[in-house]
């Protein structure tokens, strides 16, 4: 058999797919469909739907009350994409205790699986953008979440300190200190807010490591599909001895959170 043949028998070859990639190729075709006509309108629409349903709450009961409707948000969105979504760690949190949560950030999934699954009441540090969006900002501003403006240092710390008066009696503040989505398995650089924060307040950090999200709804796009989202709650970090070496404190965080990336792990160069 000539050079010529071969490789064209060997692309004819690789051409088909296995069974279980033929199964996943008709599954995919489906799901488009639906994802157009029914999933990406249902997640407009209960986003706007608990944001104004929580209104009454908040200024009833208060920002912790108020929780409920995110919880229900992330649980219905999850099951109606469908995402199934693991909770591995939860031994590591105190419900008493407050911290300064630290996690990875790939997807918009990551939201609304932290929302419905993390059993922890806290407040968001977000960009100020999202403060713009109707009914969405209202309820972010209400809710206690903090928003900061990433391109002036002095306004943001100044949202920071604002935001400490929240931090007690259980209450955390989450941060995703790459500041933005990974568009791979990887970690962007950390910023030093959450760090300077844990430090200045002597609150612990929760570092928590999510896996699956970018899969699922990739960032920058509508791209959805079904899946399965890893929430890895590490053990808690003691701050008290990083009070000079903030430096530090972030680099033992930021190694607790990637090696339970399984990913990243399995690169020799990791």
């Amino acid at each position: 058999m000539q050079d010529s043949e071969r490789q064209e028998r060997s692309r004819f070859e690789n051409s088909w797919l296995t069974p279980d990639k033929r199964l996943a190729r008709c599954m995919n075709i489906l799901y488009q469909p639906y994802k157009m006509l029914f999933l990406i309108p249902a997640f407009g629409f209960t986003t706007l739907l608990f944001a104004i349903l929580t209104f009454p709450l908040l200024f009833v009961f208060g920002p912790r009350i108020s929780r409920i409707g995110p919880v229900l948000w992330g649980r219905i969105t999850a099951l109606l994409t469908p995402v199934r979504v693991c909770l591995l760690g939860e031994e590591n949190i105190d419900p008493n205790k407050s911290y300064i949560i630290v996690a990875n950030h790939q997807s918009n999934y990551d939201i609304l699986s932290l929302y419905g699954w993390l059993p922890i009441d806290f407040r968001w540090v977000m960009k100020k953008e999202i403060g713009k969006i109707p009914v969405i900002g209202f309820y972010s501003r209400k809710s206690g979440q903090v928003l900061i403006d990433r391109s002036n240092t002095s306004s943001a710390l100044e949202s920071l300190n604002r935001a400490r008066s929240a931090i007690k009696d259980g209450t955390s503040i989450l941060f995703f200190p790459e500041g933005t989505r990974s568009k791979s398995d990887g970690l962007l650089p950390f910023k030093k807010g959450a760090f300077r924060m844990a430090v200045d307040m002597k609150l612990p950090i929760l570092p928590i490591t999510l896996v699956g999200a970018g899969e699922i709804m990739p960032p920058g796009t509508l791209d959805i599909s079904p899946g399965r989202i890893d929430i890895i709650v590490h053990g808690p970090i003691d701050t008290s001895r990083f009070s000079g070496d903030i430096e530090g404190l972030m680099e033992l965080t930021r190694s607790t959170i990637k090696r339970g990336i399984p990913s990243v792990n399995n690169k020799p160069d990791s």
